[in-house]
């Protein structure tokens, strides 16, 4: 990701963005979908079975919803990610953009985490319709009570229909303060790759290779995975708590707060029972029945499959994002 002069690559990194969305969903969306199914969980009456883990959700789903169950919901998820990476990247390219304009030194880590604030938020308010589509669809299984949507048109429709179009930005308060975990993502992953650049410059210099080719795709990998651990570290309480060093009040806040966002957005998010009456009102209502009913650990549902889906998708998302980029901007070149 590298830093861009002014009106250049911005269609560049929205088609390479969106190519690398596409590609990720299509990897670990069953991972995706253990993950929706934990976090609304919430031990009362449902038309979700019980899974005791991650394994175990894959395999009943697999045994009784076949292959489909895995990739419930697949059809919005590669649309919502295609459109959010590829607007995610073009954004985040344009925010830098203003932030280099008039400047001689490199951006810092501020102006990255500024850019990448900017780009989610402005990706989450384009995108919230697609999501709350993809979390009905997962949620649907044998045991559904109501009748359920054939397909995402089919959901869309409904929706609008019975609960109005207010009903399809559900979730978008959480969603926006959401933002914060991918703007450290982002920032960590900028500022890793200045550093593997600066490493491999001095090691070009002295064997006089192709500065063309600094890094590559395992290269990309590890700064992905990297980065997305660091947004996890310092978003997950249950992970600082194993890392003394970081365990502090800030740290811990900030994983408390994103934790409770995601439960909280995908509860939102979930079906009306038969008669039209939502399991939960509104973000305040989730809080205090999760915390009443399940204590602190109902906040924490998914977070198995949320680590195992999200770093190796990280990796997957800028190995094929950079790699794609380069040979856009390739072509560009030639012609």
């Amino acid at each position: 990701m590298s830093t861009t002069k002014p009106e250049q690559w911005q269609w560049e990194n929205a088609t390479a963005g969106a190519v690398a969305g596409f590609s990720t969903v299509a990897v670990v969306h069953p991972l995706d979908v253990v993950r929706t199914r934990f976090q609304v969980h919430d031990g009362r009456v449902s038309n979700l079975p019980s899974y005791k883990n991650t394994a175990n959700a894959i395999f009943t789903i697999a045994r009784f919803e076949g292959i489909r169950g895995l990739y419930a919901g697949f059809f919005p998820a590669v649309l919502g990610s295609t459109v959010s990476w590829g607007l995610y990247f073009f954004f985040y390219d344009k925010a830098k953009q203003r932030h280099t304009r008039n400047r001689v030194e490199k951006l810092g880590p501020a102006h990255h985490l500024a850019s990448a604030a900017e780009a989610g938020a402005l990706v989450c308010l384009c995108t919230n319709p697609i999501w709350l589509v993809k979390t009905r669809l997962q949620l649907q299984t044998p045991l559904h009570q109501t009748q359920p949507y054939s397909g995402f048109y089919d959901a869309l429709r409904t929706i609008i229909r019975e609960e109005g179009c207010r009903a399809l930005y559900k979730g978008i308060l959480p969603g926006l303060l959401l933002v914060s975990h991918g703007a450290i993502q982002f920032t960590a992953y900028e500022e890793l790759r200045k550093v593997i650049v600066d490493l491999k410059s001095k090691e070009i210099r002295k064997h006089s290779q192709n500065p063309d080719k600094l890094l590559n795709s395992g290269d990309y990998a590890v700064l992905g995975a990297s980065s997305k651990l660091a947004a996890i570290l310092l978003s997950y309480p249950f992970q600082v708590k194993k890392f003394p060093i970081l365990n502090c009040p800030l740290v811990w806040e900030m994983g408390e707060v994103k934790r409770r966002k995601e439960v909280i957005r995908s509860r939102l998010q979930q079906r009306p029972s038969i008669h039209g009456i939502p399991r939960y009102m509104d973000s305040w209502h989730v809080v205090k029945d999760t915390a009443r009913l399940e204590g602190v650990r109902g906040f924490y549902r998914g977070i198995t499959p949320n680590i195992l889906k999200n770093v190796p998708a990280a990796s997957i998302t800028f190995i094929v994002y950079e790699n794609v980029l380069k040979l856009l901007k390739l072509a560009r070149r030639k012609d």
